[in-house]
């Protein structure tokens, strides 16, 4: 296949993984209207765990099988690749229904650990069946992840970006379609959507099955026309290949797991630590929901615009450390710092000063103050995340994958030992707190390994985050002076919490509080050069000369 193809074929399957979270995100706002946070938080309590189990079913080997596909394709050995897609899609059955049974049945056990049984919000029987439900895609997801892998190997793209954006519509229809005939036609409760929600992890996984399938089905004459003809078998073991893939594919899934796993400790201490200061039920389950969900949906989205563009610079860092280029080395990892920064501290801290009107807007049908409050917490917390996303990333390019991992567990080990107590301290926002605190850790150790490992020179980095951080203070003061006038001439109107008039103001002032600040934050890097030395090789108009 022609570069000019593979480099195609990359655009369009990174093109379609972003659109695809895009989608992810978007949905929640309809869908928490419809069901509420006690309905976001039964559905978070089944998809934290799935998510973690769905990791540890694949193991990474989906990616891995990408990998060698390609290696012995390009080698002309066609049958040692099919054998290997062929034992692969034995083991993803077999593993994915070894976790549908685990998870299957201690989804009640799961479930008493999560919260306690009362009259008031979610039950334990409501949180076992969600899971029983979601754990049902497991029977299918390692498969269909499998298959995309070996498409990937063959340098097709496309079966994969297909396949993404179709399990997610087919999963997002269903969950809204489903509530919505739920809750309005047939007169349902909350509760029964939430929990048909859930079940919309099969249907996408169906509907992305299908496509690969029928992408696989289409070609098949092809490949085994390539079968046919292939003279060179290398007649490598199955057992030495799975024992090369697990080693290379167990870091990344490891590292992979870092946003679940910090939101499973949430999900086993916020609500029993609230419980043990007084709060009820419902109110700690809308802290859960807030935290876990709907505000970690809306801090994800600058972590994934950030952390897609910063790992293009990945391939070229792994090029450089082992050609031992040490010049070409600093200027990327300068630049994948500088950028990730540039995108999304103004990003998060601007979630943070517009909280207010962002969560309004957002999810009126949520505690308004409640919501907010923890958004403007939690919002910072967006550059951790990008910045252990991408310094493990580092670290996995430069051959140091094993510190990854122990940055992880560092962070996460302090993340499980916090959060309770902090949570008794300062309520809902001691979660979050608990959680600067474990990332700022694996940050801070992935960071001193690349130092160690790479002699990177960090001080001129360090002058430029301090050049972003005054821009981006800058931008939030005028952010927050800019809606002061509305906040001040109309507080009655402000303050109502169901008139449409309320959510026309918190939209009005949103995009007043978005379009001064963002304005001046661009205008800004412009003027000093910031942005084109930042992103010039992406967007050379804006490089000023």
């Amino acid at each position: 296949m022609s570069d000019s193809n593979v480099i195609r074929g990359t655009m369009l399957l990174t093109a379609a993984t972003l659109f695809s979270r895009i989608l992810g995100m978007i949905y929640m706002f309809p869908f928490t209207a419809l069901v509420g946070a006690q309905g976001i938080a039964l559905y978070q309590y089944a998809y934290i765990p799935y998510t973690i189990m769905l990791s540890l079913s694949t193991v990474g080997i989906p990616l891995a099988v990408s990998k060698f596909v390609s290696k012995y394709h390009t080698l002309g050995d066609y049958r040692t690749g099919r054998r290997l897609f062929k034992s692969g899609l034995l083991l993803m059955t077999f593993t994915g229904f070894i976790a549908f049974l685990i998870l299957f049945f201690l989804a009640e056990p799961i479930a008493k650990m999560l919260i306690e049984e009362g009259s008031e919000g979610n039950t334990i029987a409501d949180v076992t069946l969600v899971i029983r439900v979601v754990s049902l895609a497991l029977l299918i997801v390692p498969i269909m992840s499998l298959t995309r892998g070996f498409f990937q190997g063959l340098q097709s793209m496309g079966p994969t970006a297909v396949s993404q954006v179709i399990e997610q519509i087919f999963r997002i229809v269903f969950i809204l379609v489903s509530s919505v005939i739920i809750l309005h036609v047939m007169d349902g409760d909350k509760t029964t959507a939430a929990t048909f929600a859930t079940f919309g992890a099969f249907v996408g996984a169906v509907g992305g099955l299908l496509v690969v399938f029928w992408y696989y089905r289409k070609r098949k004459p092809n490949l085994d026309r390539n079968l046919e003809e292939s003279t060179v078998d290398h007649n490598v073991s199955l057992s030495d290949m799975y024992k090369e893939i697990v080693r290379y594919a167990l870091p990344f899934v490891i590292v992979g797991l870092a946003i679940p796993l910090y939101l499973q400790i949430d999900t086993l201490f916020i609500n029993p630590a609230l419980q043990s200061i007084g709060y009820d039920k419902t109110t700690y389950e809308t802290v859960f929901a807030i935290i876990t969900g709907l505000a970690h949906k809306l801090i994800m989205i600058p972590v994934s615009l950030a952390t897609a563009l910063a790992m293009t610079i990945i391939p070229a860092i792994t090029k450089s450390f082992t050609s031992q280029k040490e010049g070409a080395l600093q200027k990327q990892l300068t630049q994948t710092f500088q950028m990730l920064l540039f995108l999304t501290a103004p990003a998060a801290i601007g979630l943070a000063v517009l909280s207010e009107p962002v969560f309004r807007v957002l999810y009126p049908t949520v505690n308004q103050d409640l919501g907010s409050h923890l958004l403007m917490w939690y919002a910072p917390t967006a550059i951790l995340f990008a910045l252990f996303s991408v310094t493990a990333a580092i670290l996995q390019g430069i051959n140091k994958q094993k510190f990854a991992v122990y940055s992880l567990l560092s962070g996460l080990i302090l993340k499980a030992a916090l959060t309770y107590p902090l949570v008794v301290m300062f309520e809902g926002k001691g979660a979050i707190i608990a959680t600067d605190i474990g990332l700022l850790t694996s940050v801070l150790v992935t960071i001193i390994i690349i130092k160690k490992s790479t002699d990177y020179q960090f001080a001129f980095v360090f002058r430029r985050i301090m050049l972003i951080g005054i821009f981006v203070i800058l931008m939030a003061v005028t952010a927050k002076l800019a809606t002061l006038p509305l906040e001040n001439a109309m507080p009655n109107l402000y303050n109502s919490k169901s008139d449409g008039g309320s959510m026309l103001f918190s939209i009005i002032n949103l995009l007043i509080g978005i379009g001064v600040g963002g304005v001046l934050y661009l205008w800004l890097s412009y003027r000093s050069n910031l942005a084109g030395l930042v992103l010039g090789e992406r967007f050379k108009f804006l490089k000023r000369h």
